[in-house]
């Protein structure tokens, strides 16, 4: 048997199919996305084979892909590691962030009242994992919420855009949903986003939203210059 055989053998699960670099690079991004590995944190491909249950070969493929996203960088004789944000380039996300999504949402069509529940189901997901303190699923819950939202716009190339941003960001914003009056603010704010949905105030919604993205910026920006300080 050859070792390329073999390679390919081993990455088959049963009931699965080959677990390739597409189904490694989604592993590895759900890693970073919940803080399971973390900004700067060296990505040892023997261990990840192994904790993934493949051969190398898809784990590097899966990497370059997660490269090029940005997720993660490629270090010269050190290999790959969580890509680390510099504040600038934070800057740049929410810069980005603020023009992109007010044109989505300038596009969200009339919602019926079933499109809005569905929302709202989202919202209150997100609500009960603040009211317990539950950091992750509260992101995650999070994240589906406001990507509920965008996927109803007409602009698919933008809002994935919007969504590698969303990606890139996203490691960053646990700490300061740690602090409960962060949490209520953050559901609150929701609150007021799916009214404006079902009042179909495009207008209303974009204001609230850079409202929202403001405070989670100010928020995040301020734990990412205080890690910035520490580190020099």
């Amino acid at each position: 048997m050859s070792r390329r055989t073999a390679a390919v053998q081993k990455d088959a699960a049963p009931g699965t199919g080959v677990r390739g670099a597409d189904w490694v690079a989604n592993e590895i991004e759900r890693m970073i996305v919940t803080g399971d590995l973390l900004p700067g944190q060296p990505i040892r491909q023997e261990l990840m084979a192994d904790r993934l249950g493949v051969s190398r070969l898809p784990i590097r493929e899966g990497l370059g892909q997660l490269a090029s996203q940005g997720l993660v960088e490629h270090r010269r004789n050190a290999g790959y590691a969580v890509a680390r944000l510099e504040q600038s380039e934070f800057d740049q996300i929410y810069l980005m962030r603020d023009a992109l999504e007010r044109e989505v949402l300038a596009t969200i069509p009339a919602l019926d009242a079933d499109a809005v529940a569905d929302i709202r189901d989202l919202g209150d997901r997100v609500a009960v994992a603040a009211d317990r303190g539950d950091v992750l699923e509260m992101r995650l819950a999070n994240h589906e919420f406001h990507f509920a939202i965008f996927d109803r716009s007409p602009l698919g190339l933008v809002v994935a855009e919007v969504r590698r941003l969303w990606k890139l960001a996203m490691p960053y914003h646990a700490a300061y949903l740690f602090d409960a009056e962060v949490r209520r603010r953050v559901v609150a704010e929701h609150d007021e986003m799916i009214q404006a949905l079902a009042d179909h105030d495009n207008g209303r919604l974009i204001e609230l939203m850079n409202e929202h993205r403001r405070g989670g910026e100010a928020g995040t920006g301020m734990l990412l210059r205080r890690t910035g300080r520490s580190s020099t």
